[in-house]
């Protein structure tokens, strides 16, 4: 087996980019993946190691190296999965993390995937990527997108300029991954010398064939069809809150009076409702012309990024998620498993096999481990989770979100950022810990740091931002808008402040947008399932434990002391009942406990509307859990973490009792 010394390799510019010493390679068995951004590289990952890994449609899912191993005739081989780079130039974390694996991890073959639809910028990456002197396979992924393009690209012309294996695949369905593992040992490298290939992308694309006028009219015409149902089932949507509003009949309503009509039970009436008059109508048809018409998915992409139709399609996009995530999950999933399970059978049951006194105060008592901690956890948090998790997962792999990052570009600017941030803050809806990780794909530090101020100070993770829809769901339209329209004005003001505070400079905006798609079912389930999975392995211990620190304050009448010690904040400035006083502190342990401890209070009755409001924007605006202050201590340092905790300890304080003193003082009614 043959030796080499580390290539030194200057990155500063590509122009300058050479590789000073490349003997002979190896045999490592060392491949990794590189490529832009949303070309499908971790499906690629995924489909050759069977390790899953995060797979969205939109740019800066990956920002960390993942490794995984596959057998090729009984040798096992290293594939390294990376995250995506526009050059060999590096400008962000991410991109120069993918570099150095290229730089200190010696391997084998670089495999280069690439998005057939894009060959301009597919080929000249790989002229810089030939610079490293490593053999190369170029794959050419989603050929089904090209194909409906109308783009054909001759395989066997492109290898034989290149000098390098070239395969054609769709990995999501798996097809060509087979001629990929073939070429995994090849030596093969790329013949480009490091010259731009402006020849060789335009003799590809001088092969493409495209539709004749006559299939381009007739595509238009489809197109407007498709639109108008599309138009025309959003308008049944909403006809179900302005009817509602003026007096109307509605689809709602309407479908309401008539399960009433045949004695269903009152929460298959709730998500009959729901799933007919609210999802359907607009799911059914946006989804047929998504599957159907590569026209519309276009013209919805244009319309996405755009100020007024993007405002509408957001408007419709989070009413969906309300409905799925505050009404089906947080009020009938929650019904079912909390009131009808844990409620009826699991607590009772346990109350009776287990002898009265410590054992069953400890499992079963009101601050037991299993009544509050797995109950809070499985039936209260868990089901908010699982829908919130599909709906996430179903924008992701849309592309509708890197629109939303171009709409929403204007307001971010004005906090020091750019549409590019909008990424991580969608992504704190999650997980915030996970998103403070991706702050990683904006380029300075000023928007680094100012991101993940603002995730740790007001971006509620999916448990909370489901507690937030179930718990105003049961109150007004008005208490959700002043919850959210509270939080937000916060996000932005302290951004703004930031911005000015915060030295440094904001970087160019530069985005890949990917095409809407047609969302693959598999992997939204699959990824709802992981998703699930690490949520249960990371809250049931800590939920747990937390029900169990509760007990024991509460044993040794220390949990007594607390509440009293914070009566002037949480009952005076705050205007909350004491019992609130144990929802804060198990919050500092995960915001998600929090948020289920303030969803059992308003169940129970303890709290009145504006009690509720100024709760949930507290909790909302509180400190971030263990998990991520942990996270932002490796990234921002730890001075910087303590100083970001502190202020939002007592930021959200003061905005809870500013809201509170509002709300009673000009008797909103919500």
């Amino acid at each position: 087996m043959g030796s080499r010394s580390k290539a030194t390799v200057l990155l500063e510019d590509p122009s300058e980019l050479v590789v000073l010493d490349n003997p002979a390679l190896p045999d490592t068995g060392r491949v990794v993946l590189i490529g832009q951004a949303n070309v499908g590289k971790s499906v690629v990952f995924s489909r050759l190691t069977s390790r899953y890994v995060t797979i969205s449609n939109f740019p800066g899912t990956t920002v960390e190296i993942f490794h995984g191993r596959v057998n090729l005739d009984g040798e096992t081989v290293e594939i390294i999965d990376t995250p995506g780079i526009n050059s060999t130039y590096a400008s962000t974390e991410d991109e120069r993390a993918a570099l150095r694996v290229l730089q200190e991890d010696s391997p084998e073959l670089i495999v280069q995937v690439a998005d057939a639809k894009n060959m301009r910028r597919t080929l000249r990456l790989t002229a810089q990527l030939a610079q490293f002197g490593i053999p190369m396979v170029l794959t050419l992924n989603m050929m089904d997108e090209c194909e409906r393009k109308g783009i054909y690209v001759d395989a066997d012309i492109l290898s034989k300029k290149l000098g390098i294996p070239v395969v054609q695949t769709v990995a999501t369905t798996g097809a060509g991954l087979d001629g990929l593992k073939k070429v995994l040992r090849s030596r093969q490298r790329c013949s480009l010398n490091g010259h731009e290939p402006f020849q060789w992308v335009e003799d590809a694309l001088a092969s493409a064939q495209r539709s004749t006028p006559g299939e381009t009219q007739k595509l238009e015409t489809r197109t407007k069809w498709f639109t108008f149902l599309a138009l025309f089932g959003s308008l049944l949507h909403l006809e179900n809150y302005f009817g509602a509003w003026l007096g109307l009949p509605t689809l709602a309503t309407s479908f309401q009076t008539f399960f009433e009509t045949q004695d269903f039970p009152e929460i298959l009436t709730e998500s009959l409702t729901v799933i007919l008059a609210y999802l359907l109508p607009v799911l059914v048809p946006v989804l047929w012309a998504v599957g159907k018409d590569h026209g519309f998915n276009e013209r919805f992409g244009v319309w996405a990024r755009q100020v007024l139709p993007g405002t509408l399609i957001l408007v419709v996009t989070m009413s969906l998620v309300f409905q799925l995530v505050g009404v089906l999950g947080a009020q009938t999933l929650v019904g079912i498993l909390e009131e009808g399970i844990f409620s009826g059978y699991v607590t009772p049951f346990l109350q009776d096999i287990l002898p009265s006194g410590f054992l069953n105060d400890l499992v079963v008592g009101q601050y037991g481990v299993v009544s509050m901690g797995i109950a809070y956890a499985v039936a209260i948090v868990l089901p908010v989770v699982s829908t919130f998790f599909i709906a996430f997962s179903f924008l992701e792999d849309s592309g509708y979100l890197p629109r939303l990052s171009i709409l929403s570009d204007r307001l971010l600017r004005a906090m020091g950022l750019h549409g590019k941030a909008l990424l991580p803050m969608v992504l704190g809806l999650g997980c915030v810990t996970m998103a403070t990780m991706t702050t990683r794909i904006l380029r300075s530090k000023k928007e680094r740091f100012v991101a993940t101020f603002l995730l740790a100070l007001g971006v509620p993770c999916s448990a909370q931002l489901g507690v937030i829809l179930g718990i105003t769901s049961g109150i007004s339209l008005k208490a959700l808008l002043i919850v959210f329209g509270t939080v937000a004005s916060q996000l932005v003001f302290v951004g703004f402040v930031l911005s000015k505070l915060y030295p440094g400079q904001r970087s160019s905006f530069v985005l890949e947008v990917p095409p809407i798609r047609y969302p693959d079912w598999k992997n939204i389930f699959r990824k709802t399932y992981w998703r699930v999975v690490w949520f249960l392995k990371e809250a049931l211990p800590l939920f747990a434990i937390g029900a169990l620190a509760l007990f024991v304050l509460d044993k040794l009448q220390l949990l007594g002391k607390i509440t009293s010690a914070s009566e002037p904040v949480i009952t005076g400035l705050l205007g909350l009942p004491k019992e609130a006083a144990a929802v804060f502190l198990v919050g500092f342990l995960r915001r998600d406990y929090g948020a289920a401890g303030l969803f059992d209070l308003s169940r129970q009755g303890q709290l009145d509307s504006i009690q509720i409001v100024v709760g949930l924007v507290v909790l909302t605006l509180f400190v971030p859990c263990i998990a991520n202050s942990l996270v932002i201590v490796k990234e921002q340092g730890l001075w910087k973490a303590l100083g970001m905790i502190a202020f939002v300890f007592v930021y959200a304080v003061c905005v809870g009792g500013v809201l509170n003193w509002l709300l009673h003082t000009f008797g909103i009614v919500l």
